[in-house]
């Protein structure tokens, strides 16, 4: 009978075959990177099942806990503070379900900017915060996708040519830190950052540790900051210049964006 498959030996194989498919990348090898990639994709499937395994055996049967219930902009408002830059909806679901109790629905994200730029038009500034959407650096228009809090600076809710790469590195090391303060059966956590880890390069080479994916994705933002810095800033001074206080929240619209045009 052969011997079962352990979580480790998973963890060891796919180290092996993200070495194997570099070397195959680097000498030009197009078609072992090809078997080897789907090889990987494989073995990280079944590292996901086995981590399902040990999740199920080691967490004791829920017990019914009577807590308050958080809105829905409550619970983005938790995740986005964890991760503090903007942020898709796929991502602030995945941080929540991480760290937060409580379950977040992604269908009630849809209309949720929505509701938010209503309610401010109705009272402005009549709450602590709000749900925005980031800025674009070029139009100041909504970014599609992307969720910010008002509270943040203009510089953190524009986004340019970098700051998606940004954004994710400076999560990718909000998140490890959180989870080096929790118990290793924080499984949940530890998964969202083996994710994080899966787009650094080194970081799931030599085993994963919330220190070690800080470490690499701090090594890769030194390079990008100071220019996506530089971008944000320029913009931002841009939209303290041409917009008022609606449109600095929520987006310049297409027809102030033609007068402005019209006008220079």
């Amino acid at each position: 009978m052969s011997e079962p498959i352990t979580i480790e030996m998973l963890e060891r194989r796919i180290d092996r075959l993200r070495g194997e498919l570099r070397r195959a990348a680097t000498t030009g090898d197009r078609t072992m990177a090809r078997a080897l990639r789907a090889e990987l994709r494989q073995a990280e499937h079944a590292w996901d099942d086995a981590l399902a395994d040990l999740e199920d055996q080691a967490r004791p049967a829920p017990q019914p806990v009577h807590k308050p219930m958080l809105s829905i902009r409550e619970q983005v408002h938790h995740a986005l503070t964890l991760l503090t830059v903007p942020a898709a909806p796929k991502l602030i679901i995945a941080v929540h379900d991480a760290f937060f109790p409580g379950e977040l629905v992604a269908a009630r994200l849809t209309s949720l900017r929505r509701d938010e730029e209503r309610s401010f038009r109705v009272q402005p500034f009549g709450r602590p915060y709000y749900l925005c959407p980031a800025l674009t650096a070029d139009l100041l228009s909504p970014a599609r996708g992307l969720l910010a809090l008002s509270t943040w600076p203009l510089e953190i809710r524009v986004v340019g040519p970098l700051s998606a790469r940004v954004d994710f590195l400076i999560g990718a090391i909000k998140v490890a830190q959180r989870v080096a303060q929790l118990p290793e059966d924080a499984y949940d956590a530890r998964r969202l950052l083996w994710r994080f880890a899966a787009s650094i390069p080194g970081a799931g080479s030599a085993g994963i540790t919330p220190e070690s994916v800080a470490e690499l994705a701090q090594a890769e933002l030194d390079v990008h900051l100071e220019a996506d810095t530089a971008d944000r800033t320029a913009a931002a001074t841009r939209a303290q210049e041409r917009l008022d206080g609606s449109e600095a929240l929520f987006g310049a619209r297409l027809q102030r964006l033609r007068r402005t045009a019209s006008t220079t």
